[in-house]
């Protein structure tokens, strides 16, 4: 009795043992999975906040290198704007302007002498309405007084071509080489104000047109120097006569332009935008709806001197 007694406490021990070492195991087994499930973990959360951080920075990168993209895009292309805004004589360019009143479709170029003034403004303002570029044949003189005009000018593609500085005949036609030199004069004005240094219009009207009256020869003699220095000059042959009256009204110019355009395909037209031609910017709507019932397109001196 005693031994079976002792047996099972001994058998009894060692199952008690054997539950503490097991449950032992289990304990340590049970806190080795959760250390690894929390390592697992942190290496999970380091690895989606890594990611996260890394698309973050790949998405910044990338909209870093479209926005270079798009910098570098619109820096090449206001240099190819600045660039077809600079007058480039060629060949055939001094071809076009020999057939400037040659023409199989019907066109117009809209000149104005003598600006810019204060009515230019308002010129632009229709001229923009319109969508129409003209050539402006300014004065140095004048684009000394209104530098923001002559900008405005050129930044809305309208071509500012060349009228001299003074318009004063006495000083414009002492010499064939002044006429150089007021064109020279004028030109570097523009540059200046308009912010190109390398501007160069190429094209030159004579104050008062290049044929006849009192200074014929000089004129004559003016156009071989104009030409060697790969400067083209261009008159009219179509008018409104706004600079013929000092009141015309807005009927006569519309009627010298009906009598002067006729049935021409190509027109050069003269008008003026100087300070005391308002009229000029009242009757210009009316001018342009003339022309286009008539069949014309607009056009400027860019499609000409290229």
């Amino acid at each position: 009795m005693g031994l079976f007694n002792k047996n099972e406490q001994y058998q009894g021990y060692n199952i008690y043992s054997m539950k503490k070492y097991v449950d032992k195991k289990r304990i340590i087994f049970n806190v080795i999975v959760t250390i690894l499930t929390i390592i697992t973990l942190c290496f999970v959360i380091y690895y989606i906040v890594d990611t996260s951080l890394r698309v973050k920075r790949s998405k910044q990168f990338i909209a870093q290198v479209i926005e270079y993209q798009r910098q570098q895009e619109l820096i090449e292309r206001q240099k190819e704007e600045k660039k077809a805004k600079i007058p480039n004589l060629t060949d055939i360019g001094k071809q076009n302007m020999k057939n400037i009143y040659h023409s199989e479709t019907k066109r117009a170029f809209l000149t104005f002498d003598d600006g810019p003034s204060k009515n230019t403004k308002d010129i632009l303002d229709i001229l923009n309405q319109n969508d129409i570029k003209a050539t402006f044949f300014v004065l140095g003189s004048q684009v000394e007084y209104f530098p923001e005009t002559t900008k405005r000018i050129y930044d809305e593609g309208h071509y500012i071509a060349n009228h001299g500085y003074s318009h004063k005949y006495s000083s414009i036609y002492q010499a064939p080489e002044q006429v150089i030199n007021e064109y020279n004069q004028c030109n570097q004005i523009v540059a200046n104000t308009i912010g190109v240094p390398e501007y160069n219009s190429h094209l030159f009207r004579f104050p008062g047109g290049s044929v006849g009256g009192k200074y014929a020869q000089i004129k004559n003699q003016a156009i071989t120097l104009l030409e060697q220095n790969n400067i083209l000059y261009v008159d009219w042959n179509s008018l409104t006569g706004d600079s013929e009256k000092a009141n015309p009204t807005e009927e006569y110019l519309i009627n010298n332009l009906q009598q002067t355009t006729n049935d021409k395909n190509s027109i050069v037209i003269l008008m003026h935008d100087s300070q005391s031609k308002k009229i000029t910017a009242d009757c210009l709507p009316r001018v342009i709806s003339f022309l286009r019932e008539k069949g014309y397109e607009f056009d400027n001196f860019y499609n000409v001197i290229k």
